[in-house]
């Protein structure tokens, strides 16, 4: 349980009792993002990240204690083929060559299985995947309401990095990736869904997988893993197989830190380290001279064939899992003079997040699901980190599994700016577990000083594990 299927049917809309208290300043909507199913008809998909995507909503009205639930599927070009049996594969699903697959983004409709995230973006609320096709979705009701590629004038590309990342001022930053007789990286800032600004164009010999990047108030910073697809491998017909095995491990490229100036679009420094994977970057900022960057790092790429759902729903993981490792980029005099310095900070998360207020900020608390080391079995808890002691609070009661933690801060509540409130952990933790026992998922809000349990929601369903939440304070619950 946990990478079981819902019926494309299953959806559910309810207004739920809280055991406990919520705190009376907490109002908005979490809306999480995720794969609700797996097999349709007799169609499947082979991968966790390829599941159709399934938008869960959470009210929570601290006032008057109660929460809201709803999911519903995406009602996208893929939600459509899977339900007459002709789904024909995502990320790591499916049969075809990297031309095939760029040559159907470029003159067909891109995939819109968009599942990983949802962002707003200006007055809209998109769901987000690594194709630069995003499905708007009203955030009252979850109902898709169209979708946005955008053909603008500033440069773009056929793989856009999943995840959106929003500075003190409100800005979003993202890139894309272009393949073609000279591949890049486009860097561009967001006003609107289709109003989008160039801030970058970076070369590159061979593009790289990257889930994530980082961002500081001055600098784009691109972590380019290798994990890499060879030129030579556009100029002919290729192996066959899903879009991800176009991709190879190369270690002796090591992983190269792109650091990109957002006011001028220079790249002011490159420096090399060894050479690691990972997916996501728990938060960037600027001490003096330095780049401080804390992302979750695995040894190699073979993490992504471990979340096969063979291997998921055989209870074969045994791999190492996330560490949260912290690198210090000094700039240096010239671009080629930068060096990076990295230290481990923990051993064992997955999907390391950190207060909003804190975005491109110093931080000193990551949240994020807690892992046994090596992986066995799927996050059991949530841990809150100190950065600065190295000091540790977990949290692991009335469920088996635990989602990604959001943070929440008291005032504004995970607004674009700094809450009211002086400590940077004021606030509540939410996120949602899995009693396989029971068959029961919950929504707990814990409180983000002691991560004890303040409240705790049993939902309609048990949901499927998912990836991704935001909290949105500016909507109604």
């Amino acid at each position: 349980m946990g990478f079981h299927s819902l019926a494309l049917d299953a959806e559910r809309a309810a207004s739920l009792s809280v055991t406990g208290t919520l705190p009376e300043w907490l109002s908005g909507v979490l809306v999480r993002n995720g794969p609700g199913a797996f097999e349709f008809g007799d169609a499947s998909v082979d991968h966790w990240f390829d599941g159709l995507a399934m938008p869960t909503r959470f009210g929570l009205d601290g006032p008057n204690d109660r929460v809201t639930f709803r999911n519903r599927f995406l009602r996208t070009d893929a939600f459509a083929a899977a339900r007459e049996g002709e789904f024909t594969g995502g990320f790591a699903t499916g049969e075809t060559t990297l031309r095939e697959r760029l040559w159907g983004m470029l003159v067909d409709d891109p995939y819109d299985n968009t599942n990983v995230l949802c962002e707003r973006v200006g007055d809209d609320y998109l769901a987000v995947t690594e194709t630069p096709r995003q499905v708007r979705v009203d955030p009252d009701t979850l109902a898709t309401t169209g979708d946005v590629t955008y053909d603008g004038p500033a440069p773009t590309g056929q793989l856009s990095c999943a995840h959106l990342q929003r500075d003190p001022e409100g800005r979003l930053v993202g890139f894309d990736t272009s393949f073609g007789r000279h591949h890049q990286y486009h860097v561009y800032e967001l006003a609107g869904a289709t109003d989008r600004s160039h801030v970058a164009s970076v070369e590159t010999d061979a593009p790289a997988y990257m889930h994530s990047f980082a961002l500081t108030e001055r600098y784009v910073v691109l972590t380019e893993f290798p994990y890499v697809v060879e030129p030579l491998r556009f100029l002919k017909p290729g192996r066959q197989g899903p879009f991800v095995s176009n991709f190879d491990w190369q270690p002796e490229r090591g992983t190269q830190f792109r650091v990109v100036e957002r006011a001028s679009g220079r790249v002011v420094a490159e420096p090399t380290a060894e050479p690691f994977f990972g997916f996501h970057h728990a938060n960037a900022y600027e001490d003096g001279d330095e780049i401080v960057i804390d992302v979750e790092t695995v040894p190699d790429a073979e993490s992504v064939a471990t979340l096969s759902l063979d291997f998921l729903r055989a209870g074969e993981l045994d791999v190492l899992g996330g560490r949260i490792d912290r690198f210090r980029v000094e700039l240096g005099g010239h671009r080629g003079s930068a060096t990076v310095d990295r230290r481990r900070l923990y051993d064992g998360t997955a999907l390391p997040t950190v207060s909003p207020a804190r975005w491109c900020r110093r931080h000193r608390y990551v949240y994020a699901q807690e892992t046994s080391q090596p992986v066995t079995e799927w996050p059991g808890g949530v841990v809150k980190l100190d950065t600065e002691t190295g000091a540790t609070r977990t949290f692991a009661d009335g469920a088996d599994h635990f989602a990604e933690p959001v943070f929440v801060p008291r005032g504004r509540g995970g607004g674009d700016r700094q809450s009211g409130s002086d400590a940077e952990d004021d606030g509540v933790v939410v996120t949602v577990g899995l009693d396989t026992d029971r068959g029961v998922s919950r929504l707990f809000v814990l409180d983000g000083q002691t991560l004890t349990e303040r409240a705790r929601v049993q939902l309609p369903l048990a949901l499927p594990f998912d990836f991704h939440g935001r909290f949105f304070p500016e909507l109604s619950p």
